[in-house]
């Protein structure tokens, strides 16, 4: 397989070994507010970006809807290695972009500048750099880029598109939400409430109860996620996760329980919406992202400000 064009290691961050950690790889647009950068270039061309970029190499990037997500991360890394120094199991960070090196080096100072723990800088020329995510160990791949996105959840790395939003970072420790079906699960029983309506989905539910659900496009990063959580006594771990499902607790919630239960992921928390909105609920958890698969549950999420990532 063809190497990216130029891969830069961060000599200031300990390399970590992607065979243990959880590699986590993030566009420069899902780290960074490059809205502005962006739209240049798509009126001036790369040279035109190009030379922007060089121009103010010196000057950070505004933080993106990633950002924060980033920073817990390196909070949990720092409490693992705490109580462990020699520990491996810990969260890789590394940036993935189709900047030329020329123009990557305002990304690599604003990463500095923030003191953002990133292992590798990758910059790509190739349209589909996503072709790269495997050979790095990637467990997750956040991006800005809808084809992105979609070409890595096809190459079986658990992906989601993430939409540029003023983020206030809250504080730690780490919170993740996921949505239940077409996230961590699989889509089967929202087919079935396509094609039979509500009645048909509890039905089939019903039937179903004792048989685990099929696996979602999230379920390898939770799981390893949970992995990492299951180091820490629950009063004392930097990591909490969350479920908030549309679906409802009495009808349907039992089938999602006994899967989690199955797959041995632990789930501090777990909301049964009942189709009811799941913005009042994100407010509260204030997440430092949430993956869910409907737009309009994301757009209730950045209504109140919630990080958010869209799983197609």
């Amino acid at each position: 397989m063809a190497e990216p064009e130029s891969t830069v290691i961060n000599t200031d961050v300990k390399q970590k070994d992607p065979s243990e950690a959880l590699v986590i790889a993030v566009t420069t647009r899902a780290i960074f507010n490059l809205e502005e950068e962006h739209k240049l270039y798509l009126e001036k061309g790369k040279e035109g970006y190009a030379r922007h970029q060089q121009a103010n190499q010196d000057k950070p990037l505004p933080p993106g809807t990633a950002f924060a997500f980033i920073q817990a991360a390196q909070y949990v890394n720092k409490k693992i290695l705490e109580s462990n120094p020699a520990e491996k199991d810990l969260f890789d960070i590394l940036v993935l972009s189709n900047n030329s090196p020329e123009s990557s080096v305002r990304i690599i100072n604003s990463a500095k500048h923030y003191g953002l723990e990133i292992s590798k800088f990758c910059f790509v020329s190739d349209e589909d750099s996503t072709q790269y995510l495997k050979s790095h160990g990637v467990k997750l791949f956040l991006s800005a880029d809808r084809i992105d996105v979609c070409n890595a959840l096809r190459r079986g790395v658990s992906a989601a598109l993430v939409f540029q939003q003023e983020v206030q970072a809250p504080s730690t420790p780490l919170r993740v939400v996921f949505d239940g079906d077409a996230v961590l699960f699989s889509s089967e029983t929202d087919q079935v409430f396509q094609e039979q309506g509500l009645e048909g989905a509890v039905q089939y539910e019903r039937a179903m109860e004792a048989v685990p659900m099929g696996e979602g496009p999230l379920k390898a990063f939770a799981m390893h996620l949970g992995k990492i959580r299951k180091k820490f006594s629950q009063e004392k771990s930097p990591i909490r996760t969350y479920m908030v499902t549309a679906r409802s607790g009495r009808d349907m919630g039992i089938r999602a329980i006994k899967t989690l239960r199955e797959w041995g992921l632990a789930i501090d928390e777990a909301f049964f919406m009942d189709g009811a909105p799941k913005g009042p609920i994100l407010a509260q958890i204030q997440p430092h992202i949430f993956f869910d698969d409907g737009l309009h549950n994301i757009q209730g999420a950045q209504d109140v400000g919630v990080p958010s990532a869209w799983v197609p």
